[in-house]
């Protein structure tokens, strides 16, 4: 099959997005299928073996609005050369965020342009309305939702105070047009059975539409190291922001740090007076803790595989592709009892002491029992590596992805109907035809 995989933004490490695109793509192209990744900034990093086997990445530039370096930048007036351009920069002005739409809409356009290119389209979380307008050129679409961003609208709200909890909703304005886009996409895809019911729920998505595919690891690249250095915590975080719970851990560790020596690294890209970073301060660790960002996966590999204990402190996970890196590693966890969670890493001690989401000294408490118990932490650590080999493989991921594929192609041949009902018009409005 030719596939044409579209990622609205695609962190090259410690962000789902472009790790999910980052991994699919080299086993689609390793099962034989033409992949051509779509991607704005950040631009992904393809395996180098996916580039082998003919993956190739076309790069969708927006005004990068959001870059790391300097974040909600005014762009130059000659920059701004469309329509789609000007809709980008206000919505931006007013609060909004524009990228799941903005770069749905220059997908669209240049797809126009190569619909005898490709047999599938695959959206990787974006849902915005140009892709009705793809599937109206000619292509059939499946879309991956990993988890509803209802959720991180809702502690986003949640932990806003005053005024801000009025940005923090327009912020997540977007939702509205992911749920509509999702209700009109017939063949969808999510990473477990959590996400799959809280979509579900959140976007009025009937039975039948909605297949779970867990993602996967690199068993090889993951892997188990007889060298742990003794205190080391470590907890993998893509964004510093309130459904990470990075907030409580740190108080966790403020808490051990009084009886104990202890390292947390914390591989995130922290905003320097952002949320987390002021935490630190606030709480005089910072001789505890250090942040690190930018890890290529054997960088990460053997971090995790370094420490005596790793923590997934999240609020609520779609997933968790952390922990089960981790788990691949032998490394014990200690994670929350939110989300998908359980499901990823079994209840019963099987891999994890889970705990609830949002209680720093419960964190305290399990982090203090695994580092006191050399035979807690080896049991866990082997129970994780099983779990993995047993149930997580990026060549099962594809595989399964690509019979969707197929059937989405098959279901497209015998239909011309969808989404024909709504388009974004010129100017950004909703239009009918």
């Amino acid at each position: 099959m030719r596939i044409a995989l579209l990622s609205y933004r695609s962190k090259p490490h410690c962000g789902g997005q472009g790790v999910y695109v980052r991994h699919l793509s080299r086993e689609l192209a390793l099962l034989g299928h033409q992949v051509e990744v779509f991607s704005g900034q950040p631009y992904p990093d393809l395996d180098e073996s996916a580039v082998a086997a003919g993956v190739t990445l076309t790069k969708v530039p927006s005004l990068d609005l959001y870059n790391d370096e300097n974040p909600f930048r005014t762009p130059w007036p000659w920059e701004i050369k469309s329509w789609i351009d000007a809709l980008e920069v206000l919505t931006m002005w007013t609060a909004g965020f524009p990228e799941p739409l903005t770069f749905s809409l220059r997908a669209a356009k240049l797809l126009k342009k190569r619909t005898a290119d490709f047999d599938v389209v695959h959206d990787n979380q974006c849902l915005g309305y140009g892709l009705l307008q793809i599937e109206r050129g000619g292509l059939p679409v499946v879309a991956t939702i990993h988890h509803p961003i209802t959720r991180d609208r809702e502690l986003a709200v949640k932990a806003a105070k005053g005024l801000h909890k009025i940005t923090a909703r327009r912020w997540h304005s977007f939702l509205r047009m992911q749920g509509k886009v999702a209700r009109k996409i017939p063949r969808l895809l999510t990473v477990s059975k959590s996400s799959e019911v809280d979509i579900r729920k959140a976007f009025g998505i009937p039975e039948g539409r909605l297949t779970t595919i867990p993602l996967g690891v690199n068993t090889d690249q993951f892997r188990p190291s007889a060298e742990r250095v003794p205190g080391r915590i470590v907890c993998v975080a893509s964004a510093d922001a309130p459904l990470k719970g990075v907030s409580y851990l740190l108080e966790a560790v403020a808490k051990l740090r009084a009886e104990r020596q202890v390292e947390l690294v914390l591989v995130s890209k922290l905003v320097a007076g952002g949320p987390s970073d002021t935490r630190i301060d606030e709480l005089s660790i910072r001789d505890s803790v250090r942040v690190v960002s930018g890890l290529d996966d054997d960088e990460l590999a053997d971090l995790l595989a370094s420490a005596e204990v790793a923590c997934v402190p999240s609020l609520y996970e779609g997933f968790s592709l952390p922990a089960v890196e981790a788990m691949s590693c032998g490394t014990p966890l200690v994670a929350t009892r939110a989300g998908a969670i359980p499901e990823v890493v079994g209840e019963a001690e099987e891999a994890a002491l889970l705990v609830p989401p949002m209680d720093s000294g419960a964190l305290a408490t399990a982090l203090g029992r695994l580092l006191d118990d050399a035979e807690l932490r080896g049991r866990l650590g082997a129970g994780g590596r099983e779990r993995v080999e047993a149930r997580y493989s990026w060549a099962a991921v594809a595989a399964k992805t690509a019979q969707n594929y197929q059937e989405a192609i098959d279901e497209f041949a015998g239909t011309t109907t969808f989404g024909q009902s709504e388009d974004i018009a010129p100017g950004g409005s909703v239009a009918n035809r």
